[in-house]
């Protein structure tokens, strides 16, 4: 063959089908270990898959630098992912949030239509064909022992999100056998928290309010922080703002274990503003509260400030006044880990950026090879972020093998 795609996910699948549009006469084959296509874009965005987002740049992703993340997002952005799906027939609205799904609502209808654009295109999808060796030159070899020959190798094998759906980090072994290396940290983004079991969170499992999660440093200093809905579960913490500050909690505690992830429950309060409104006589502090987040929340926060639910706020000493203010706007939450790569939607870490040429996505090390989507170190936020770093480093390995 004159190219072999490893992995038809969504990089790989976008790989194959623009390098065989750019050149039309050049043989091209994708390999995947699966024995059904697509199982990581069916299960996305709660199996409607949320294509992207409709405004993508630079600061929404981690791991490799930016402008090196800019320079590839620029060659195919959001105007071209929507071009691109709408000539397969595929058309995607815009929600609230700034999300782009396809209209149908279901996953299968852009997996389908990247399935039919690479058959258009005269892809040859071959599975299940799971590499497990390759060789400069290139021949890669299959578990089976069967073996075939290309002039040119794309590495899109993902990364180690969602192991079942057959992302389980194999491709970084064929990566360091081609001279690559991967960065030190490989470890779960966008993933649920954990809290310990009796923690008063884990007793509000259902319950979902608008927050503000921040990472600090062991010197108390603010690494990172997002405010959206966070859901409180039977295990600790889920939701947009969980998943988004979950990458860089887990990044801060490995060379910092004193890191500590902090909530604010009123985002748009400080503590001296709470503080004064504490201190109004005409209400309970358990009922202005409640009157701006759940009242389950606002009872188990009382609770676990020391303040009775009926007492006033000029009945309160200063101690327990600040108490309840730190509850709200700056309580520690005692992480205890994460749900793993399992629940993991994305993989932080990977192979760097400053080891492939980004005009091509064409490897340093190797002549001939190219690396696209999550095997690189590239992690974007939840909102469709990662997909579309699929479609732009999928398209410009593509359009840039020589």
């Amino acid at each position: 063959m004159d190219v072999a795609v490893v992995g038809a996910g969504a990089a790989g699948l976008t790989a194959a089908i623009w390098a065989r549009r750019s050149a039309p006469a050049r043989s091209v084959v994708v390999l995947d270990g699966a024995r059904t296509l697509g199982a990581k874009i069916l299960v996305a965005g709660g199996g409607r898959c949320n294509v992207t987002h409709d405004v993508v740049d630079e600061t929404a992703f981690a791991g490799s630098s930016r402008p090196a993340i800019r320079k590839v997002l620029r060659r195919f952005g959001v105007a071209e992912t929507i071009a691109f799906f709408r000539e397969q027939g595929v058309t995607l609205k815009r929600e609230d949030t700034g999300k782009l799904f396809p209209t149908t609502d279901r996953a299968r209808t852009v997996l389908d239509a990247l399935l039919r654009a690479a058959r258009d295109a005269g892809v040859v999808v071959r599975h299940p064909w799971r590499v497990g060796d390759v060789r400069p030159g290139f021949v890669l070899a299959s578990d089976r022992g069967e073996t075939i020959e290309a002039e040119r190798v794309i590495l899109a094998t993902g990364g180690r999100s969602l192991p079942k759906t057959g992302s389980d980090g194999g491709g970084y072994a064929l990566a360091r056998a081609l001279g690559h290396t991967v960065t030190p940290r490989v470890f779960p983004g966008l993933v649920p928290l954990t809290l310990p079991s009796s923690h008063f969170l884990c007793r509000l499992s259902g319950l979902s309010v608008r927050a503000m999660l921040e990472v600090r440093d062991g010197s108390g200093h603010p690494l990172a922080s997002f405010t959206d809905s966070t859901l409180c579960t039977h295990f600790g913490l889920s939701g947009p703002a969980v998943l988004d500050v979950s990458r860089y909690l887990i990044d801060a505690r490995l060379s910092d274990p004193a890191a500590v992830l902090v909530a604010s429950w009123l985002p748009e309060a400080t503590a001296e503003s709470l503080e004064t409104a504490l201190r109004d006589p005409s209400v309970t502090p358990g009922r202005h509260l409640a009157g701006r987040m759940p009242e389950r929340l606002a009872r188990a926060l009382c609770e676990e400030a020391g303040v009775a639910w009926g007492r006033r706020g000029y009945q309160l000493t200063r101690e327990a006044r600040r108490a309840l203010v730190r509850a709200v706007t700056g309580m520690p939450l005692p992480v205890t880990g994460d749900r793993g790569f399992a629940y993991a939607e994305v993989t932080a870490g990977g192979v760097p950026l400053a080891e492939v040429e980004l005009d091509t996505m064409g490897s340093r090390r190797c002549p001939g090879l190219a690396l696209c989507g999550e095997i690189c170190d590239v992690d974007g936020r939840i909102g469709g972020y990662n997909f579309q770093w699929a479609w732009a480093s999928g398209y410009v390995a593509g359009t840039g093998l020589s």
